[in-house]
């Protein structure tokens, strides 16, 4: 497959100025050059050159083609991109030629999968491409530049070779114990350096999940017995009439959502049913989902009423949703003031909540603004090698042998190697003796 040459539209599919095809593979610059009448293998890399793409003599479209050469391409394959008119018909037209000599249409993400098999970028970086393309705020969008930029890469090998040095060693000392030149590594050696590694990678991790919880959103649910004013504080949040408000209690009895971004925090906000003792048949499904929904959320604002005394549901509430992470705010205070947080949700006036809102996620816009795993796979990857190391860790306190520790410390290299995408036991041998001279 890998030596397929493929292309495909890389540009919208819709009518524009310009459409964009792209040309990859061993054949790509001889069906760029039967297409337009000009040999393009003898031109210079990383040049543009004008022609006349022809159907059986008769003329097609006017285009560019931009000529590169492998290695020094995108997918470091020889590559041709046909810069055409805009029009979806030409485009398809251009296409369906290029596939009519010899050229096989291109899977989803195909050129990016080349460029990393090819050598081109870390699967970190591939990803982050596409993190760019969907990027919805400038956020995400710097995020994934950074990871374009090696960011993950650079993060994660210092621990590869703090890792790489510990089992070198440890496997130099087991089959070579002769050689002279290799220091002797012992367990009261290897334990605190084991237990400096776990102290980084831990810091990476939970950096990186404050970081992807910014970056993602924040799952907030608004909590309340009926007729607390959550679907005014919801609207008020939004800025529109997103949920139904009246007088009558229990008017929401399904999931409200929407999202808002305050400051630098984006809140995936769900408005709930009234949560409360009740018979009704539809009410009560609301409020099974309601309490769904607070099984997933990662905040919690609880709303409770100024002007009224706590009532049970009010206490119950409050009980079921201590040990999540919370906020308590009092509805209502034009009707009565209060010493605790308070707003108006009816008349907008939400700006303590807001406050407190942003208190609450400040270190965790700060952790967003660094370099650190970007996705759920790459923490995924970094907690197995944080397992595995304390596998290692659990083994030499109980005094097991070293030789039988490497086997923990290997599968902890290779989960921080999977985080790039380059991990194999050959890539460790090849680490480790690269760094002594054994032999001579």
């Amino acid at each position: 497959m890998l030596k397929d040459t493929i292309a495909a539209i890389a540009t919208a599919n819709a009518t524009g100025a310009v459409s964009l095809i792209r040309i990859s593979g061993d054949e790509a610059l001889n069906i760029a050059s039967e297409l337009i009448g000009k040999d393009l293998n003898k031109e210079k890399g990383y040049t543009i050159h004008y022609g006349t793409i022809r159907d059986k003599g008769e003329p097609v479209d006017e285009v560019l083609v931009s000529v590169f050469h492998a290695p020094r391409s995108f997918t470091g394959e020889d590559v041709a991109e046909i810069c055409c008119h805009g029009g979806v018909f030409i485009t398809r037209k251009i296409l369906t030629l290029i596939l009519g000599h010899g050229a096989r249409l291109a899977n989803r993400g195909e050129f990016t999968q080349r460029a990393f098999l090819n050598g081109k970028m870390d699967l970190t970086q591939a990803e982050g491409i596409n993190d760019l393309i969907l990027a919805p705020d400038e956020m995400k969008a710097k995020s994934a530049v950074h990871s374009l930029k090696g960011s993950v890469r650079k993060l994660i090998e210092p621990l590869e070779e703090e890792l790489t040095q510990i089992i070198a060693n440890i496997e130099v000392n087991i089959d070579y114990p002769e050689y002279d030149d290799v220091h002797q590594l012992t367990e009261e050696e290897i334990l605190p350096a084991a237990e400096k590694w776990l102290k980084e990678i831990g810091n990476i991790i939970e950096t990186s999940r404050q970081a992807v919880r910014i970056r993602e959103g924040i799952d907030t649910v608004i909590l309340g017995r009926p007729n607390v004013g959550k679907s005014s504080l919801l609207n008020a949040m939004l800025e529109e009439d997103k949920a139904i408000v009246t007088d009558i209690a229990g008017t929401t009895r399904d999931l409200v959502e929407g999202t808002v971004r305050i400051g630098g925090i984006t809140l995936n906000l769900i408005d709930t049913a009234g949560i409360h003792s009740s018979e009704d048949t539809v009410e009560k499904i609301g409020i099974r989902k309601s309490l769904q929904a607070l099984k997933k959320a990662q905040l919690v604002i609880v709303v409770l009423n100024a002007a009224e005394e706590l009532t049970d549901d009010d206490r119950e509430l409050l009980e079921m949703t201590k040990d999540r992470r919370r906020i308590v705010v009092y509805n209502k205070a034009d009707l009565k003031k209060t010493d605790q947080l308070s707003i108006s949700a009816v008349n907008g006036e939400i700006s303590q909540l807001t406050e407190e809102i942003r208190r609450m996620y400040d270190s965790e816009l700060f952790a967003a603004d660094q370099d650190t795993l970007n996705n759920e796979r790459q923490i995924g990857l970094a907690v197995t090698a944080e397992q595995a190391m304390k596998d290692a860790v659990d083994a030499l306190k109980a005094g097991m042998e070293t030789d039988l520790v490497t086997i923990d410390l290997q599968r902890s290299w290779t989960a921080l190697k999977e985080i790039t995408g380059k991990a194999g036991k050959e890539d460790l041998l090849d680490e480790i003796f690269s760094r002594f001279c054994l032999g001579k």
